[in-house]
């Protein structure tokens, strides 16, 4: 399973591809970010990552997707324009015929290092060991987007279970 995860933002949105090779082994594809300049209209701004995260997609051809959900925010302004780039991320794989999952930064961190409140370098440490790489995915958003994929690894087998 080849899973393209989202870290959502209108200035900065992360991708990272994370293909599952067996059980909870993982392997890194590909990852980046689409940066959107802020001179421009949010029309454009979505438009452009719409098209950015569309031809990521087609060019990777994965075979689901991850979104990282809205943390809580006390800036309206910053948690609706991260709403949108959201929408536009889960528009964009639902178009390519994805599903689509959503976890809460919680979940993420509790798949990816066993403990839901863990800090943002205890994740990126994590992502490092568990892809068996030498550096952590840089910039900050293409690591974060990397985990949101190895959390619904992770996570994926758990989706049907019925305890």
């Amino acid at each position: 399973m080849l899973v393209v995860g989202v870290d959502p933002g209108t200035a900065i949105t992360g991708y990272g591809l994370v293909r599952q090779l067996g059980g909870r082994q993982v392997e890194l594809v590909d990852y980046g970010v689409i940066r959107t300049p802020s001179d421009r209209p949010m029309a454009e701004r979505l438009r452009q990552l719409y098209h950015d995260l569309h031809d990521v997609v087609a060019e990777h051809q994965p075979d689901e997707a991850a979104v990282e959900e809205l943390f809580f925010s006390r800036n309206v302004t910053t948690a609706l324009t991260v709403g949108q780039a959201r929408g536009v991320a889960m528009l964009a794989a639902a178009e390519a015929g994805l599903p689509v999952h959503e976890y809460k930064p919680a979940e993420i961190k509790q798949a990816v290092v066993g403990y839901g409140n863990a800090s943002k370098e205890q994740v990126q440490e994590m992502v490092r060991v568990l892809l068996g790489i030498a550096e952590v995915p840089r910039p900050d958003d293409a690591a974060d987007a990397v985990a949101v994929a190895i959390c619904h690894i992770h996570s994926a087998p758990f989706d049907n279970f019925v305890g």
